[in-house]
């Protein structure tokens, strides 16, 4: 086996080569030998690798290794926007934060470590930093920076650790000591929302866990394959599954080592994949999520008012090319002006076979073809400049159901119908399609008749993980940009929902389900001390915490529960104790 791996330099570009293809493999390392001369590889644990393979010699996508499960999905970041206001708690005295920050409780997230994976952190400010001045920062993995050392057993990226962040606060110039920043500022709000500690400027903000150590991953970018592949526009932050995967990973070993919990917050999602929790990296964060000490936060994204989900009904019993009142099984997508391409993902239920016709504006049709499992065929329109690309995988293995994928690239503006039909009889007589998520697209891309439902994003959709939709906690409503449940076969997510319109932040007031993880994460460290820092419950995880908030959760006599916008009620951790009480 070891002939089959280069040295480690020549791995660090592998890694980072758009020479080379990136794969998620959860089968034995042996059956690469002969794809190549040479390949490389991490491990992530004991189910899954990611490989990385000489583009050259690379079979055809079609091949059984290379399934659609093996190549990385890329994930956006939830949108963070300004939002109006001056500085208030109102967010963290609606979730029972500060309440139990106080005394008899005193629960500030001492002991914890809460592990962002994002788009990096602004160290240097005060917020991060404990009363003597020190970083409160265990490290930083930034992925993009490749001029120092990576973590031990890692191949990629520079490690930072507190004693240089302390040296860098010191500096003159900081980032000649430590040059991560993060530039976007997405994790920056995410961290001192969780984990904030003190500001002199304007107001103090107080985050929901400001004890908590903190460990940081800026996410390097996708490769730029992945993004012609997926037809992402320039520009758009988008970030590898694989490099996700090993982040968590990383993140875990704080546990291991310092002995004490670990929160994992997640501000990004992804609408690729079933929607079922069944993607590769949902899989992995279900594992994560239920050992001991661990604890997975995930935000549903913004995508609840996207118009980004359709559902199709048909009766069960009749034949979908059938004359029904009820039958629903035509698509239509409405395509603004200046949009360079999309990719439409299709996903039946068993046992159904389905198969998708397509119209163009411009009146151009291609009829509904049975596509051979694995294949896609590709059109050019004659009178319009789109090309279109179709494929279908009749049993999809992460889920076992058919999933259809649509490529249209440089499509015409206007209204494309995609005509559902089946070779036999629907029994199950649903099929769900998604669009990509707001910030992959370059212009407006919507179905005329969406369903709002089923909109939380993967990894959201984890069975194990804490999901969080968001509302504003000024009055009490949904946030109409969030991600709603169910999940696709009707599991329950969201577990919760929390605040995420117009919170105070170190940016000022912001909106976004991302806050509410961030806030959520806090709370969940805040349990944490409770639990295993001061001994109560030395075993809990992620599956332990979620029954204590979903127990304590607020809910309103007027919905019934668990509901598809608010799981099982709003964030009131509170009420968690309040429960135990009783």
């Amino acid at each position: 086996m070891d002939s089959n791996v280069v040295n480690f330099r020549d791995c660090k570009e592998a890694v980072l080569s758009e020479n080379t293809y990136d794969y998620i493999t959860d089968f034995s390392l042996s059956d690469f030998i002969g794809m190549g001369e040479a390949f490389c590889y991490a491990n992530v644990d004991d189910t899954y690798n990611i490989v990385y393979l000489d583009r050259a010699n690379i079979p055809d996508w079609g091949a059984e290794a290379f399934q659609y499960q093996s190549v990385p999905k890329l994930y956006g970041l939830s949108a963070i926007e300004g939002g109006t206001g001056g500085f208030s708690p109102d967010a963290l005295i609606a979730s029972g934060i500060l309440q139990v920050q106080r005394e008899p409780l005193s629960l500030t997230g001492r002991g914890c470590v809460i592990c962002f994976i994002d788009t990096g952190i602004d160290y240097t400010l005060d917020v991060f930093r404990d009363d003597s001045g020190n970083s409160r920062i265990l490290a930083i993995w930034d992925q993009t920076i490749q001029t120092g050392t990576p973590p031990e057993g890692f191949l990629y990226g520079s490690e930072y650790r507190r004693e240089e962040i302390n040296r860098a606060l010191s500096a003159e110039d900081p980032y000649a000591v430590v040059s991560s920043r993060d530039d976007n500022g997405h994790g920056t709000i995410m961290a001192s929302l969780a984990a904030g500690s003190r500001s002199t400027e304007p107001e103090r903000i107080v985050g929901a866990a400001p004890e908590a150590d903190i460990v940081v991953v800026k996410l390097k970018e996708c490769k730029q394959y992945l993004r012609r592949m997926l037809l992402i526009p320039p520009g758009a932050a988008a970030y590898q599954e694989n490099d996700i995967m090993l982040a968590v990973q990383y993140a875990e070993r704080f546990t291991e080592v310092l002995n004490r919990p670990v929160i994992i917050c997640l501000g990004l999602g992804t609408n690729m994949g079933d929607h079922a929790g069944n993607s590769v990296l949902s899989r992995y964060l279900n594992t994560v999520a239920v050992r001991r000490s661990r604890a997975v936060v995930v935000c549903g994204g913004d995508e609840g008012n996207a118009a980004h989900h359709f559902r199709g009904r048909q009766p069960r019993g009749r034949a979908a090319n059938e004359a029904s009142d009820e039958s629903d099984m035509n698509v239509e997508v409405r395509v603004a002006d200046g949009c360079s391409g999309f990719v439409m993902e299709c996903w039946s239920s068993l046992p159904d076979t389905l198969q998708v016709g397509v119209r163009s504006p411009g009146g151009e049709e291609i009829p509904p073809l049975r596509i051979n499992s694995g294949q896609a065929i590709t059109y050019r329109l004659v009178y319009e400049d789109t090309i279109i690309t179709l494929s279908t995988t009749l049993v999809e293995p992460s889920s076992g159901e058919q999933l259809l994928r649509f490529w249209l690239q440089n499509p015409t503006p206007g209204i494309w119908t995609f005509e559902v039909t089946s070779p036999g009889t629907l029994y199950n007589g649903t099929f769900d399609m998604w669009l990509p998520i707001t910030e992959f697209l370059d212009a407006p891309v919507y179905f005329l008749r969406p369903d709002p439902y089923i909109t939380i994003t993967e990894p959201a959709m984890a069975l194990e993980v804490i999901a969080v939709t968001s509302y504003n906690s000024a009055n009490l409503s949904f946030a109409i940009d969030s991600g709603r449940g169910f999940a696709r076969t009707g599991i329950i997510r969201p577990d919760l929902a929390a605040p995420g319109v117009n919170v105070t932040t170190i940016r000022g007031a912001q909106s976004g389900s991302a806050l509410a993880a961030a806030i959520t994460a806090g709370a969940v460290a805040q349990l944490f001390q409770w639990a295993v820092v001061e001994k109560r419950s030395l075993y809990a995880e992620s599956r332990e915490l979620k029954s204590y908030l979903i127990r304590g959760a607020a809910r309103s006599d007027s919905l019934n529960y668990p509901n598809r916008d608010w799981g099982y009620g709003r964030l009131q951790i509170e009420g968690a104790f309040e429960s135990l009480r009783e």
